[in-house]
């Protein structure tokens, strides 16, 4: 090696060291630098993560706001930007797993396989995915499907779910991706899908807020059970250890009673009417021994 390719290589070393070391650099580390703490919203994840009127919010933001707060508190950072920014299904994991954003305030699915690129905190809901048909549809199961079109949103594990169903009962079902909830729940009104499949705790807060609630129906058993919980980086266990305490703290304390009612038994935008949710037995179970830990 001659000094020209030896100076090459040292700086090829040292270009590499700087960029391991600032992905290696934590939120709360950016933070104390005078960072943002950017959380990531949806558009129409009602009502954990959606936007009304040009302004975020549900129950998962409402979540990811307060933990900012304790960011805040702990950084000393008292003028703490907060950026919001918008995902979509299609790339919520990616823009956590790049770093361009903390925490992803939606109804993301704690799942062994999205767990090998980003990591979550304990889970603030439990839902399972079901079918959201017309009134007048006689579908009441996956298997009425038969030779009809089944729509889901584009990323999400209940297109997953229905897929692998789809392909290992043979029940020639033809599926579907849309961009976002929105345009999934349009397609069945429009008679473009026999039924969308999806959590049906977003399936009854989508149908609520259309033009004529009454017009759609949530069926069928469980395709999946699905535990929602905030996404954050893998690898960055001081910022993931104050999450955790936060939202064990919430938990214990009860005091995340006040914003799960909030979102769910009181009247909600756009429409201004409650979903009456109470907290499920599968929920309430789960949280009285809260863990980031699901069996799935």
């Amino acid at each position: 090696m001659n000094c020209k390719q030896g100076w090459k290589a040292l700086g090829a070393a040292v270009a590499l060291c700087c960029a391991v070391g600032a992905q290696a650099q934590g939120v709360l580390e950016r933070v104390r630098g005078g960072g943002p703490l950017v959380l990531a919203h949806r558009e129409s994840s009602v009502p954990f993560s959606y936007v009304h009127e040009g302004k975020p919010m549900g129950y998962a933001l409402d979540l990811c706001l307060h933990i900012a707060e304790v960011v805040r508190k702990k950084t000393g950072m008292k003028n703490m930007p907060v950026q919001l920014v918008q995902v979509t299904p299609a790339n919520r994991i990616e823009m956590v797993k790049t770093g361009k954003a903390d925490m992803e305030c939606g109804s993301t699915t704690n799942n062994a396989e999205r767990r090998k690129d980003v990591a979550f905190t304990i889970p603030h809901f439990i839902t399972g995915a079901r079918l959201l048909v017309p009134a007048a549809s006689t579908v009441t199961r996956m298997e009425d499907l038969e030779g009809k079109k089944l729509v889901s949103t584009k990323g999400t594990t209940p297109y997953k779910a229905a897929e692998q169903a789809n392909r290992e009962r043979l029940m020639r079902i033809q599926l579907v991706e849309a961009p976002d909830h929105e345009a999934a729940v349009v397609m069945v009104e429009k008679g473009q899908a026999d039924a969308f499949v999806m959590d049906d705790v977003l399936l009854y807060g989508l149908a609520a807020n259309r033009p004529d609630p009454k017009a759609l129906k949530v069926v069928g058993r469980f395709v999946t059970t699905e535990p929602l919980a905030i996404m954050l980086a893998k690898n960055d266990p001081e910022f993931k250890k104050l999450v955790d305490e936060e939202m064990r703290r919430l938990i214990v304390s009860n005091e995340i009673n006040a914003i799960y009612d909030k979102w769910f038994m009181q009247p909600i935008a756009p429409t201004h009417r409650a979903l009456n949710l109470p907290v499920s037995y599968l929920l309430r179970d789960f949280w009285k021994y809260p863990t980031d830990q699901v069996p799935f």
